[in-house]
């Protein structure tokens, strides 16, 4: 029985459980700051000072330090000199508290990019990117925001490349449409 649980709970953190319907294109981003660190410092992250510079990569995660988590981190913090090229910020965001994160900013994220804590997931419930099953979890989702505020992409996906693909693909789309 023990084997039994510890394995449904590597496939729920990892990423593989079932999220509720994240909020879709075309719906309003709903603002958001919480506690974040960038390379193992923390600061304020505001959305909205956010989306004034640019496109956001919003992304949210079960927990870091896991395989799956991790391995996001890593693609995210690689594809970092694309985004930057689109004109476009990456945040990720779980429910782990500040300091793990500070941490997690270093050496899962490469100190590429800024991790958020969301401790509750009162954020994650806005944006309804948590698991159903465990609703203590936020889910694998992504999110693709304009500077207007409005999503212009969700993907909930347990694998964490299509995440990093399909922002680009998105942020190339717009910019084409949007950029001189």
């Amino acid at each position: 029985m023990k084997i039994i649980r510890r394995l449904l709970t590597i496939m729920l953190v990892g990423g593989c459980g079932i999220a509720w319907a994240a909020l879709q294109a075309d719906a309003l981003a709903p603002d958001f700051t919480a506690d974040a660190a960038l390379d193992g410092k923390p600061y304020q992250f505001s959305l909205a000072d956010a989306l004034g510079e640019g496109p956001v990569v919003l992304y949210f995660y079960p927990k870091a330090f896991t395989a799956g988590c991790t391995v996001e981190a890593h693609l995210f913090a690689e594809a970092m000199p694309q985004f930057s090229e689109l004109g476009a910020q990456v945040v990720g965001l779980s429910g782990d508290d500040l300091e793990t994160l500070q941490r997690f900013s270093v050496e899962a994220c490469r100190s590429a990019f800024p991790v958020a804590a969301d401790p509750g997931l009162k954020i994650a419930g806005t944006f309804e990117a948590r698991m159903s099953e465990r609703p203590e979890y936020a889910s694998r989702t992504s999110f693709v925001i304009a500077p207007d505020g409005r999503i212009l992409s969700t993907l909930t996906e347990s694998k964490p490349q299509p995440h990093i693909s399909n922002a680009l693909e998105v942020l190339r789309e717009w910019n084409a449409a949007h950029v001189d």
